[in-house]
C-alpha cells in the first residue's frame, strides 16, 4: 500500500512537471501562477505544495530534468578516468546538440530557458537559480579543461578562464540561435563538426593563449556617427518628413 501511494506521489510530481513544461513553453515563466500549473496538470494547489515549495522550485525540478543528465556525463570524476578527456569533452558537446534536436523534452526546456524565461523583477529567484547552474556549469568545465591540459591535449599556455568562458559561450550560442531559428542550418547533421570546430578553437587560437596581444580595435566612431545620421535623413526623406 505504502510503495503504491510513492508511486501515486511520483506520479503526481511528473504530471506536474509536465505541465509546468507545457504552461511555460507557451505562456513564458514570469506570468503563469501556481494556479495556472495546477490547473494545467489537473491537481491542487495543494498538491503542488507538496511536492514544491514555489514557483522557482518548479521551475528548478523541470530544468533538472535536462540538467541532471548533462551533469551526470560531465561528472570530473568520469571524465579523469578517461584517456582522452578532451574527447570526451567534444562528445558530450555533439551529444546535448543532438539531443535538443530530438528530444521533445529537451529542446522545450531549452527553449524556455533561452528564450521563454523573461528576465524580470517577479522572476528574481528563477534567475538567482538560473545563475546557479551557470556558475556550476563553468566549473565543471575549467576542470574538464584542466584536466585535458595536464593530458597535454590543450596548450599549456591556454588562458583558461577565458577558454572555458569561450567554450560555454560557443555552445550556448549555437543552441540558441537553432532553436530561435531552426531552419538556419541543419543542428542535428552539424553537431558533431560544429564540436569540432569548438575544440579546435580551443587548441589552435592564439588569441586564448596567455601572452596574445590584439590589433588595435578600429576607430569608428566618427564612421558609425555618419551611418546614423544618413539613415535618419534616408527615413525622414522615406516617410514624407523631410523635403529632399
Amino acid at each position: 500500500m505504502v510503495r503504491r501511494t510513492k508511486e501515486e506521489a511520483l506520479e503526481t510530481r511528473h504530471r506536474i512537471l509536465d505541465a509546468a513544461e507545457a504552461v511555460f513553453h507557451a505562456r513564458g515563466v514570469a506570468r503563469p501562477s501556481l494556479a495556472d500549473i495546477a490547473e494545467a496538470a489537473g491537481v491542487t494547489r495543494g498538491a503542488i505544495y507538496w511536492h514544491f515549495k514555489n514557483k522557482s522550485d518548479v521551475f528548478a525540478a523541470m530544468c533538472d530534468r535536462v540538467h541532471l543528465p548533462v551533469e551526470a556525463l560531465c561528472d570530473p570524476e568520469r571524465i579523469a578516468r578517461q584517456e582522452d578527456p578532451l574527447g570526451g569533452i567534444r562528445d558530450i558537446c555533439a551529444f546535448v546538440m543532438r539531443q535538443t534536436v530530438v528530444n521533445p523534452q529537451w529542446r522545450r526546456v531549452f527553449e524556455i530557458i533561452f528564450h521563454k524565461c523573461e528576465m524580470v523583477q517577479d522572476n528574481g529567484a528563477i534567475f538567482e537559480r538560473q545563475r546557479q547552474s551557470h556558475q556550476e556549469g563553468l566549473i565543471k568545465m575549467r576542470e574538464h579543461l584542466r584536466l585535458a591540459m595536464e593530458r597535454g591535449q590543450l596548450p599549456a599556455d591556454l588562458d583558461l578562464d577565458l577558454a572555458v568562458n569561450a567554450f560555454h559561450a560557443a555552445i550556448g550560442g549555437v543552441l540558441a540561435h537553432w532553436l530561435f531559428s531552426p531552419e538556419d542550418f541543419d543542428l542535428d547533421a552539424n553537431a558533431e563538426r560544429l564540436s569540432d570546430a569548438f575544440v579546435d578553437t580551443l587548441r589552435l587560437s592564439p588569441a586564448l593563449r596567455y601572452g596574445y596581444v590584439p590589433r588595435p580595435v578600429a576607430k569608428l566612431d566618427q564612421e558609425l556617427s555618419t551611418l546614423c545620421e544618413q539613415a535618419k535623413q534616408q527615413k525622414a526623406l522615406d516617410t514624407g518628413d523631410l523635403v529632399p
